[in-house]
């Protein structure tokens, strides 16, 4: 693997120059960039996925509880193109599987639309619902949009000082590029992770003044969720249990499964959609079927009665954010 990031590293040098040559752009205004009236939040993150956006979206959900919320993503691997607003109804297909999460967690509480140009996308959200706060998913690299405040993800088991750009790497663009956040969030962290240690990553983002740096881990639930009913991890200690994943870093959704039961995994690729002839696979098995929330949005509409989702949230280590300072969310 060493060699071949040797093999690769001339053409992360050329990404890198195409990479930084856009920023710069923007940086000196060649590129427009628009600003909005209101607050906009950018989640993303430097790396290619797998930080855990889609559950940071969740948190700043439940975060503004009580305010109108939009959120607006590009709506990635959907076969249809455009602005197109999010129902309980729609197809993963038609929308994605991480906004059709979004409306079906949420219902009627937010606004949740798609489209691939996010200024068109804003100013149809303002036009037609006129929202207090817009989360932007998975925005860090849009700068076509000015959010009011960037939050930039990166997972405690890879972080960004630790990669090289692509195709040699994962990142999508320098590690200079962090200096755009106001807050940066080491994700997916051991809940016991001390504080010793937090002092050590920190001190490797070498943080801006104006960056305030946190820490989360990912908090499952204690029963699995099915079209019918509920079961407890508990209850299924020791069984044999088919997992199926379609997501970019699936290592630590089934470590932890591992920890109560024998798993046979299935990984299918990221966003990936499940046709007929994968059902098969584990459908007709008489064991119990666990997936991913994302996953399941997309296996839904096959009916399988065995199968069953975890719901997790993203849980702060420490130190919080504060949606009432104007330093924090």
């Amino acid at each position: 693997m060493q060699g071949l990031r040797i093999l690769l590293y001339p053409f992360s040098i050329l990404y890198d120059g195409i990479t930084g040559l856009r920023n710069y752009g923007f940086d000196r205004g060649w590129l427009t960039s628009t600003k909005f009236d209101i607050p906009i939040i950018a989640v993303g993150n430097l790396s290619t996925g797998g930080t855990g956006k889609t559950p940071m979206i969740e948190f700043l959900i439940r975060q503004n509880t009580g305010k109108k919320i939009a959120v607006l993503s590009r709506g990635y691997g959907r076969k249809t193109k455009g602005y197109r607003e999010v129902t309980i109804e729609s197809k993963a297909i038609q929308v994605g599987d991480e906004p059709l999460q979004f409306k079906s967690k949420f219902k009627d509480e937010i606004i949740v639309a798609v489209c691939e140009k996010r200024v068109q996308g804003i100013q149809r959200l303002i036009q037609d619902h006129n929202p207090e706060v817009i989360l932007l998913d998975d925005a860090y690299q849009h700068r076509y949009v000015q959010a009011s405040h960037y939050i930039l993800l990166t997972s405690y088991d890879q972080p960004f000082y630790k990669d090289l750009v692509l195709p040699a790497g994962n990142l999508r663009e320098s590690v200079s590029g962090a200096v755009r956040a106001h807050s940066i969030i080491v994700t997916k962290c051991p809940a016991e992770l001390s504080d010793k240690e937090m002092a050590e990553i920190r001190s490797q983002l070498k943080p801006r003044e104006h960056q305030q740096v946190y820490f989360s881990t990912i908090s499952y639930s204690a029963n699995v969720i099915g079209l019918t009913k509920a079961i407890s991890l508990e209850s299924l200690k020791d069984q044999n249990i088919t997992v199926v994943t379609g997501i970019a870093k699936p290592s630590y959704f089934v470590d932890f499964l591992k920890k109560y039961m024998t798993v046979k995994h299935l990984q299918f690729p990221d966003h990936y959609n499940y046709k007929q002839k994968d059902i098969q696979l584990f459908k007709d098995q008489n064991n119990i079927v666990i997936t991913t929330e994302k996953d399941y949005v997309r296996l839904r509409e096959f009916n399988i009665s065995n199968l069953y989702y975890i719901p997790i949230e993203a849980r702060f280590l420490g130190r919080m954010p504060d949606p009432n300072k104007s330093d924090n969310l």
